[in-house]
């Protein structure tokens, strides 16, 4: 399904780090992602790189992939950190090989890309034992920050999407606004 992606000109908001991490801190993320020092992990939807920047000191290699180079352009001027690839595709097309990912993350990306080619993809390239983090706007939320509530999905959407793509949901938490999701591989 998927919506429409979040406006390039105006990624400066993006950047906003009081807004951004009331709604999941670096800690939370980064607790969820349990990440080793080697693992290569993929940011789906990474816009401005705001969390990149906060995983990549964890991990081996990460890639920033987000559909819009113009987010790419952004992230360069900002300064991007040596172990970050920036990869410009759609998640449904990702350039990875089978299992080459331990990880993976969407930080209020999930409702933009969400679909079954979507999440058979990420399956694809994520390594045996390979983790999903999905954090999104919930759609029981009120809609005065992040996309109109019409556009978004509810955990329990997310969780059943997830398991018919073939992932086991290992926690999930639902929040006034978002919803947190963390599923491993079958």
């Amino acid at each position: 399904m998927g919506y429409h992606t979040f406006d390039a000109e105006r990624a400066d908001k993006l950047e906003r780090a009081g807004q951004r991490y009331r709604f999941v801190s670096a800690e939370e993320l980064l607790w969820a992602l349990s990440l080793s020092p080697a693992d290569t992990v993929a940011d789906l939807g990474s816009g401005t790189g705001f969390f990149t920047d906060d995983v990549a000191p964890h991990a081996g290699t990460v890639h920033a992939v987000d559909v819009q180079e113009a987010m790419h352009e952004y992230y360069r001027q900002k300064g991007v950190p040596e172990n970050v690839d920036l990869v410009t595709s759609d998640v449904s097309d990702l350039p990875f090989d089978d299992d080459a990912l331990e990880a993976a993350f969407s930080t209020m990306t999930y409702h933009e890309f969400a679909s079954d080619d979507a999440l058979a993809e990420v399956r694809r390239v994520l390594a045996p034992d390979g983790r999903l983090v999905v954090v999104d706007w919930a759609a029981t939320g009120t809609g005065a920050d992040g996309p109109p509530v019409d556009e978004r999905y509810s955990a329990a959407e997310a969780v059943a999407a997830l398991r018919d793509a073939g992932f086991a949901i290992d926690h999930e938490a639902v929040r006034p606004e978002t919803f947190l999701v963390i599923a491993t591989l079958e």
